[in-house]
């Protein structure tokens, strides 16, 4: 089962992959860190994107797909993957398709977390990571045992700058513009499926399971 997760920033994307992940028995590819391990891993792509980095710049799509096609070679994807947060646009999506194609397989599902612009908000704005470790709190969700203090190693909180109400409003609509293509290249594939995703993370969670299942049995009757 080769499945895609997408939805806004704060719709909670990482960690229904994680989860859903687990739960299949599937690897979780992320291109953020698939692009944390090549620079860490000092690999030819990953210099390539350090340098774009050093400069300030995004690195170039060109950069990613080839860190996912690399990706895509690897024995543990064979069953399927859970793929988190990529394509981002429609260019994206197509370059997909054809690297899955020329190793002759194919999204099998593409869910998007319907997620209210008001719990968005809630969850980023209350985010607060540890400028040691850089693990993550939230204000509400996970608030530390001392205000403003990581519980793992005593470092002190702080919040993004892109978690800021008047920033992640701004990213929405950002989000909004470039994600309308990809909606309707989905939608006309029959690959997409739309799930509310404000509530509980266990709900979504086994909705999506549900959404899992019924591609396999459909799968087998054709």
């Amino acid at each position: 089962m080769k499945i895609v997760l997408l939805g806004p920033p704060g719709a909670g994307k990482g960690t229904q992959a994680k989860m859903l992940a687990k739960q299949l028995q599937l690897p979780h590819i992320s291109t953020g860190d698939l692009l944390r391990q090549n620079v860490a891993q000092g690999t030819e792509l990953g210099n390539q994107a350090q340098d774009f980095m050093n400069r300030g710049a995004l690195v170039p799509d060109e950069l990613v797909s080839k860190m996912l096609d690399e990706r895509f070679t690897q024995p543990d994807v064979k069953k399927g993957f859970i793929l988190d947060g990529y394509p981002r646009t429609l260019n994206q999506a197509k370059v997909l398709d054809t690297l899955l194609q020329a190793r002759n397989m194919l999204i099998d599902l593409v869910v998007y977390l319907d997620t209210s612009e008001s719990v968005i908000i809630q969850r980023l704005s209350g985010r607060l990571a540890c400028s040691v470790c850089g693990t993550n709190f939230h204000t509400q969700n996970m608030p530390p045992k001392k205000p403003m203090t990581c519980d793992h190693c005593q470092g002190s909180l702080y919040q993004r700058q892109d978690d800021k109400e008047e920033t992640i409003r701004k990213r929405l609509e950002v989000y909004r513009k470039e994600f309308s293509p990809l909606f309707d290249y989905y939608e006309a594939r029959k690959k997409l499926h739309r799930i509310p995703a404000d509530g509980d993370s266990k709900i979504v969670l086994d909705t999506i399971i549900g959404l899992c299942a019924k591609r396999q049995d459909d799968s087998v009757k054709i």
